[in-house]
């Protein structure tokens, strides 16, 4: 079974290149449970913005601000993520909000390279002290737009942002100037592989061009002490209430419910 903290040489890792991977973070019975149901969730796939690249591909893109009892939440909840979080951010974490992120065979678009932070400055987040972990529902793969990251990034700080056609990415000239310093890597990942990043840390994504699919679970969180200072469609600290790691199996594939909240399209 998977420990709920990371080692020290697993944080010093992280403070250095600004992500981890974490290999069989989901055992193959839990992350066949989240592929069941996200991939045969009506509600959840009803719910999605459909977020379009440059190149007119699209990103089927499902938001939620509160982590309820289906098996999204569970595992936002789960101790196996939120006690890292807490290692890794070195304070009390509250969900800030978590998607499902789902590029399809053939038509799934790109990301455009961003900073996390660069949006949740705007909201009124202060602090960098805000972190992600992408969990794979789906192999995740160079052919079908695995993520990218730019090693180390993250220390640049925030970076600044602008509107690309629907998605907003930063600004290009520092982005290709961090490409020069900061190595690329493709973050290849299987089904239930989690990845752990930086909230400053570059990332982007290529367009699905493949035969199969690349869904992702994204949660993201906030540090209790960075607070917002607006008001904006996240929330600001609401205490998290953890959750035994053995109750993802316990919950199976239920799936959203009509009472989720989700974000609707502007």
């Amino acid at each position: 079974m998977i420990s709920s903290y990371f080692t020290p040489a697993e944080i010093e890792q992280y403070q250095q290149n600004g992500f981890l991977l974490i290999e069989d973070f989901l055992d193959t019975e839990e992350a066949l449970l989240l592929q069941q149901a996200s991939h045969n969730d009506a509600i959840l796939q009803k719910a999605a913005m459909d977020v379009k690249d440059a190149a007119g591909r699209r990103t089927n893109l499902s938001v939620w601000n509160h982590p309820g009892d289906d098996i999204y939440g569970v595992i936002a909840r789960s101790e196996r993520v939120v006690n890292r979080m807490e290692q890794l951010l070195d304070d009390e974490v509250y969900h800030y909000h978590s998607k499902l992120s789902a590029k399809e065979p053939r038509v799934g678009g790109a990301w455009e390279w961003h900073q996390d932070y660069g949006y949740w400055y705007k909201n009124g987040c202060l602090l960098p002290t805000m972190a992600s972990v992408f969990i794979a529902v789906d192999p995740a793969t160079r052919e079908n737009g695995c993520m990218q990251v730019l090693t180390g990034s993250h220390r640049m700080g925030r970076i600044d942002h602008h509107f690309e056609g629907e998605q907003t990415g930063a600004d290009l000239e520092r982005v290709e100037l961090a490409k020069q310093r900061f190595p690329l890597f493709y973050c290849e990942m299987k089904a239930g592989t989690a990845l752990f990043f930086d909230g400053n840390l570059l990332h982007r994504s290529d367009p699905n061009l493949s035969d199969f699919p690349r869904w992702g679970l994204i949660c993201c969180y906030n540090t209790k002490t960075n607070d917002p200072l607006l008001p904006h469609h996240h929330p600001g600290y609401t205490p998290l209430s953890k959750l035994p790691d053995s109750t993802i199996r316990e919950t199976g594939v239920k799936t959203a419910s009509l009472q989720s909240q989700f974000l609707k399209q502007a």
